[in-house]
């Protein structure tokens, strides 16, 4: 891997240490490029011409996000992100009063709100399963949960987006095949940072957005469909004519495939985008970028732990990129200013975005510090030194 290379290949680092991608990564330029060409040919032809001409190439997009996961491009439906995704297959399973959601205490907060909104309209109980004691969700209390409740969906989150925790999806995927209970993931933090392949985890669905660490557009996301879902005929609450043909005053028919979880309009660029950035981080090998990410986070959570006032919060037997702490008598929220003053991007948390998590570990919130690949220890030496001297004032 090629850093200079890599980092001369993304215009965003020329005036910046940017360590958000957790929130939103910096795109290359083959991404840009992917963008901005086919919002300048809409303006040229027109929208609708475009994607016509367009069309070779957006289902090279979706080939390059089916190859990221490890699957087919017929089990890819795209979305505006990755919460319109995980809201599609939500919306697809036919709950019942008295119907199980289990979950963990580190899913997302949107998931979180998804969850009690469930509840709190059709009778779903919500049972979020114990953590163990190392961190991360209790597997031996996931399965004795799912053996004894039988749950009408199982839902995780593979990494929250308040810590560096990875989640056992993989593990828990076998629990839920074995059981034949259905099972999403949501991958929006490891999607781009790590190999997915939703095959091996076992997933009914998989969630994603494209601009976090995979490096595609802001406003475009994703969703992995499996063959048991559609042969079931499982089908969102809401389909529209991309997802379905109205074949009688009174009949619809669902797509065949996962177009039946997509809506018809679409920022195609943005789409193209995220073909880009799929194909980008898989020619350069997710492997090579999960160990390069995670030893970049390593060496981060050391240096913080020496800082003055620091307490790094991440827990879990495997850690990924997402580094968090906070800072006895600094309020996250004022770092990040701090911070981007010094020309060096972070972002913060609140209690309200993990209040199981954060009440757990007693904080009020969190600084997120999020590296990549085309991070430098130069740029972590560049973070700590602003940290100290804040700290200090």
């Amino acid at each position: 891997m090629d850093i200079a290379e890599l980092r001369s290949d993304t215009p965003g680092l020329r005036n910046r240490v940017h360590l958000n991608s957790a929130g939103a990564s910096l795109m290359p330029t083959p991404v840009i490029d992917a963008v901005v060409d086919h919002i300048r040919l809409e303006s040229e032809i027109g929208g609708y011409e475009a994607a016509d001409d367009a069309s070779d190439a957006i289902g090279q997009a979706y080939e390059d996000v089916a190859a990221l996961l490890g699957t087919s491009s017929d089990r890819i439906a795209m979305s505006e992100h990755a919460t319109a995704s995980f809201v599609a297959a939500l919306s697809a399973i036919p709950f019942e009063r008295g119907d199980l959601v289990v979950t963990t205490r580190n899913d997302y907060v949107s998931n979180q709100i998804q969850y009690l909104s469930l509840a709190h309209r059709f009778g779903v109980e919500v049972v979020r399963v114990p953590d163990a004691p190392e961190g991360g969700v209790d597997l031996n209390a996931m399965e004795e949960t799912i053996h004894r409740r039988r749950p009408r969906l199982v839902a995780v989150t593979h990494i929250p987006t308040n810590s560096g925790l990875v989640q056992d999806v993989d593990s828990i995927g076998t629990m839920c095949r074995t059981r034949d209970v259905l099972y999403l993931v949501d991958g929006c933090q490891s999607v781009g940072q790590m190999p997915v392949d939703v095959e091996r985890i076992g997933c009914d669905f998989f969630s994603a957005t494209s601009r976090k660490y995979l490096r595609g557009p802001r406003g475009a996301g994703f969703l992995y469909v499996s063959d048991r879902v559609l042969d079931s005929d499982m089908e969102p609450l809401f389909p529209d004519l991309r997802g379905a043909d109205w074949i009688g005053d009174d009949l619809y028919q669902p797509a065949p495939d996962a177009r039946r979880f997509e809506t018809w309009e679409f920022a195609w660029a943005l789409v193209l985008g995220t073909g880009a950035a799929a194909r980008y981080a898989n020619e350069l090998g997710l492997v090579p970028i999960r160990d390069r990410v995670r030893s970049l986070a390593a060496t981060l959570r050391g240096s913080l732990s020496e800082l003055p006032k620091a307490r790094v919060l991440d827990r879990g037997d495997e850690l990924g990129a997402t580094v968090t702490a906070s800072f006895l008598g600094h309020d996250p929220a004022s770092l990040v200013k701090q911070l981007r003053v010094r020309g060096i991007n972070t972002s913060s948390q609140s209690r309200l975005d993990a209040v199981i998590d954060y009440d757990d570990k007693g904080v009020d919130g969190a600084l997120r510090m999020s590296p990549h690949y085309f991070n430098t220890e130069s740029d972590l030496e560049a973070l700590i030194e602003a940290l100290r001297d804040i700290v200090r004032a």
